[in-house]
């Protein structure tokens, strides 16, 4: 971390404004806050964060729910009497689409024992559509379950993503 601020900051009177915010961070125990800013301040990243921030579950229908209906269009792909996979409209890789459960489930921590066939559905539904996305050299998958994970919508998905080389670690 000290290369990456002795490139932000070229000297070191640029450098101490910020070394006194992060030890009263510190002090304040906030300083979760400020590694999520350094870490993730790509304004894609740092929106969805926000969204998620916000995001709360309700009983009103999510984006995904309307999906699901038909009354908001997406880039179907696959589509069953379990679940459905579209394109993710804000892609992260070259590839990258979503598997939805038909089941409203808000996230997987609501998920039930009662559920586990679905979610072994899902997965392999995740395989399925991989393989027709010429996914041969491998992608990620990835379920963000509440806020810290930037869940920002409240109804169960797996991201999958792949046709470019992943970092690791993920975030």
């Amino acid at each position: 971390m000290a290369s990456l601020l002795a490139k932000t900051f070229a000297s070191p009177s640029k450098l101490r404004p910020f070394v006194s915010a992060v030890k009263y961070l510190t002090a304040v125990g906030l300083t979760t806050h400020l590694v999520r800013a350094v870490h993730c301040s790509a304004p894609a990243c740092s929106d969805e964060v926000s969204k998620a921030q916000a995001a709360t579950k309700t009983r009103e229908p999510t984006i995904f729910s309307k999906i699901l209906d038909k009354s908001i269009p997406a880039d179907i792909i696959y589509e069953d009497d379990k679940c459905l996979a579209f394109r993710d409209v804000s892609p992260q890789a070259p590839v990258h689409f979503l598997v939805i459960p038909r089941k409203p489930l808000a996230n997987l921590s609501d998920a039930q024992p009662e559920d586990e066939m679905l979610l072994g559905h899902l997965l392999l539904v995740a395989r399925v559509v991989a393989e027709q996305e010429k996914l041969e050299k491998g992608y990620r998958v990835v379920i963000n379950n509440g806020p810290d994970a930037a869940q920002s919508v409240y109804h169960l998905h797996i991201h999958v993503m792949g046709g470019r080389q992943m970092g690791w670690p993920p975030g």
